[in-house]
């Protein structure tokens, strides 16, 4: 069983579209973290230092070597989303960048959690073009990382989390239910159990936003605003976690 896990990566891992009452973000992996130490005789110590925004280079450029400067014995990356969304993007580039990811965790004598996220691009404008980069991107993930103290959770593949109920109003990130199935899907792959009382869970209730002009002028301008400008939604966003921490189970 785990007891220090260090997550890293972008929005996916910091939570976004989980957000808590107060605005406080939960997600994926702080949910991992939760089951991980209810599943422990032993205290569980959980971080998290990944930033909305973030492409693989500065994930792995920023957030690796703090990460593993605090002796993970799970260090979890998910990343790569955002590169797929720019105009050019080299798969190969991708899984190099991984790559380095697990050689430095395997060499720090941490278990390797490599995931993606959910499959947005039914729900996007430019879905399709989403889709032959997610399907690339998973399949190359599956040839480098099926390793020993690798476990590989292919989200992407998860016919079920495609649904549009497990998504938040923006189309591009998941909300609660979908972070919920995710981490469900993650302990599945550990072998940890996945509480019952999270077969409970619904998200909560929230107006769908289609393709119309309201959606664009909210979300997608920003975003190609920023794209224009050089800016992420990440700039100067610190860590939501950045150190070990205790989790109460």
């Amino acid at each position: 069983m785990f007891q220090r896990y260090v997550a890293i990566g972008d929005s996916f891992t910091e939570g976004v579209g989980d957000e808590l009452q107060g605005g406080q973000l939960r997600g994926w992996a702080d949910l991992v973290a939760l089951g991980l130490a209810a599943a422990s005789d032993a205290p569980v110590s959980y971080a998290n230092l990944a930033v909305r925004g973030r492409l693989l280079g500065p994930i792995v450029a920023e957030q690796l070597e703090p990460a593993l400067a605090q002796t993970p014995d799970l260090l979890s990356l998910c990343g790569g989303g955002n590169d797929l969304m720019r105009p050019r993007v080299e798969i190969s580039y991708v899984i190099d960048l991984m790559g380095q990811v697990v050689e430095r965790a395997l060499d720090s004598g941490a278990h390797v959690l490599v995931l993606s996220g959910g499959n947005p691009s039914r729900h996007l404008p430019m879905g399709a073009v989403m889709q032959r980069r997610g399907d690339r991107l998973a399949e190359a993930a599956h040839d480098a990382f099926v390793r020993p103290g690798v476990t590989l959770v292919d989200n992407w593949a998860d016919a079920l989390l495609a649904e549009g109920r497990f998504w938040s109003v923006d189309k591009l990130h998941l909300n609660a239910l979908g972070h919920t199935r995710v981490a469900s899907n993650v302990l599945d792959a550990l072998g940890v159990p996945v509480p019952a009382k999270w077969d409970e869970v619904e998200a909560a209730a929230a107006e769908r936003v289609q393709s119309t002009a309201a959606y664009y002028r909210e979300y997608v301008l920003p975003w190609i605003g920023r794209r224009l400008t050089g800016r992420s939604s990440g700039d100067g966003r610190p860590p939501k976690r950045p150190t070990l921490e205790l989790v109460d189970a």
